[in-house]
């Protein structure tokens, strides 16, 4: 039985702006990704705060709030089999210092806060992006 799985994937502003979104598409791709759809979007605060609110309780929610609505980000939903464990595996550790050779962390985060990628927790969860 297959375990074919969507999710979403986001490249964040940081990314974009350093025009490394389609470097990270590839890596996808090379990871055996389809990328079933994709949009490059600019989101308000009010929906970063929806999209994030399972970590309002946290000290950096504002901040990355501020962050996601800050430019433009590429929306994604992303399918192969265990699609969520693989998305998070090729992201890395959200410290670019602790991020692993091969990952989207590694040469593409400026910091702990302005991740180059953000990952669904769960399959077939798509954000409500607009995709």
């Amino acid at each position: 039985m297959s375990n074919t799985e969507q999710t979403l994937s986001i490249i964040k502003p940081d990314a974009v702006e350093r025009n490394l979104d389609n470097e990270i598409k590839e890596m996808f791709k090379n990871k055996g990704f389809s990328i079933v759809k994709e949009k490059k979007i600019q989101i308000e605060k009010p929906e970063a705060e929806k999209f994030y609110k399972v970590h309002e309780t946290k000290p950096f929610y504002n901040d990355l709030c501020a962050y996601l609505s800050s430019s433009p980000i590429v929306v994604m939903v992303l399918e192969k089999e265990n699609a969520v464990l693989a998305n998070r595996e090729l992201m890395g550790a959200t410290n670019p210092l602790e991020a692993e050779e091969g990952t989207i962390s590694a040469p593409s985060a400026t910091s702990t806060s302005a991740g180059a990628s953000r990952a669904s927790s769960g399959p077939n969860r798509t954000g409500g992006q607009g995709l």
